[in-house]
C-alpha cells in the first residue's frame, strides 16, 4: 500500500471511529495518508494501527469539532505531522445528540449537543477545510472534497425525533450552501442521505427488513459511494446522492 500513496496530499475524516467513519479511513488511506479525528482515543486507535499494520499511513488526534479550539489545536498537530501535505478529501462524519424522546421531556440542553455536534461542528470543520481544499485544487489528481454523511433525518422530522432532524437538516443546507460557493472553486461539496441501519457490531442484534441478507447498509459500501464522489469528474459533480439497501422501504 505504502508505494501508491500521494507523496502530496492527504485525506482527513471527522468521526472516524466503527462503522461509516472507520470504512472511510480505510478506503481512503488506500491513496492518501489518513488522519482520524474523533472525540477520544479509544475511538480511533484500533483504525489507525490496522492502516499503519497494512502498509499505509494513518494518525489519530482527540478533536471535539463543535470545540473551535480543540479544532484549531487538531490542525496545528496535522501541519506538524504532514508538513507541505495539502488536503484533498475531507469528510464529516461526526454524529451527536440522538435523542428519541416526546418534544415535551427534551430540554434545551438537548437540542444544544444536537446542533453543536450536527450542525455547529461541520461549520466549524468546514472552516478549517476548505480554506485547505482550494489550495490543493491545482495539485490534486480528484476534485478536492468535502463530503458530509447525513441520515433520514436530514430529509423527514420523524416521530420523537425532533432534535436530530432539526439539526440534520440545518446540516444538508449547510452542505447545499458551500456547494454553491465552492463548486465554482473546484472544490467538490457532496452531501450523502444514509437512509438505513449500518451493519456495525452494534447493530448485530436489529432485526432490520424482516432479516433480509444484506438488509442493513455495509460501511464498506458506504466508503466506495464516497470515493466515487470524490473522483467524479468537475464536469459532472454530484451534491447529494441517497444510499439505502436494496429491500429498505421509501
Amino acid at each position: 500500500m505504502a508505494s501508491k500513496l500521494s507523496s502530496k496530499l492527504f485525506a482527513v475524516v471527522a468521526g472516524a471511529g466503527p462503522g461509516t467513519g472507520r470504512a472511510c479511513a480505510i478506503r481512503f488511506s488506500k491513496a492518501y495518508p489518513v488522519v482520524l479525528l474523533t472525540r477520544t482515543a479509544e475511538s480511533y486507535k484500533d483504525t489507525v494501527a490496522e492502516i499503519n499494520n497494512a502498509g499505509g499511513k494513518a494518525i489519530g488526534i482527540s478533536a471535539d469539532t463543535s470545540d473551535v479550539k480543540s479544532l484549531d489545536s487538531a490542525f496545528e498537530t496535522i501541519a506538524k505531522e504532514l508538513p507541505g501535505l495539502k488536503l484533498a478529501a475531507a469528510i464529516y462524519n461526526v454524529g451527536a445528540g440522538f435523542q428519541r424522546k416526546p418534544f415535551l421531556e427534551l430540554s434545551v440542553e438537548d437540542f444544544d449537543v444536537a446542533v453543536g455536534g450536527n450542525a455547529r461542528g461541520l461549520f466549524n470543520f468546514a472552516q478549517k477545510t476548505l480554506p485547505l481544499l482550494l489550495e490543493a485544487v491545482p495539485e490534486s489528481e480528484h476534485p478536492p472534497s468535502l463530503i458530509i454523511t447525513g441520515a433520514t433525518a436530514s430529509i423527514r422530522g420523524s416521530y420523537l425525533f425532533s432534535t436530530m432532524a432539526a439539526s440534520m437538516f440545518a446540516r444538508r443546507a449547510l452542505g447545499q450552501s458551500l456547494a454553491r460557493e465552492f463548486g465554482p472553486k473546484g472544490v467538490h461539496v457532496a452531501h450523502a442521505i444514509v437512509d438505513g441501519v449500518i451493519d456495525i457490531p452494534r447493530t448485530s442484534h436489529y432485526n432490520v427488513n424482516n432479516g433480509a441478507e444484506d438488509g442493513k447498509i455495509r460501511a464498506d459500501a458506504i466508503a466506495e459511494s464516497y470515493w466515487n464522489l470524490h473522483t467524479q469528474h468537475r464536469s459532472a459533480f454530484t451534491q447529494e446522492i441517497d444510499i439505502r439497501p436494496y429491500v429498505e422501504k421509501f
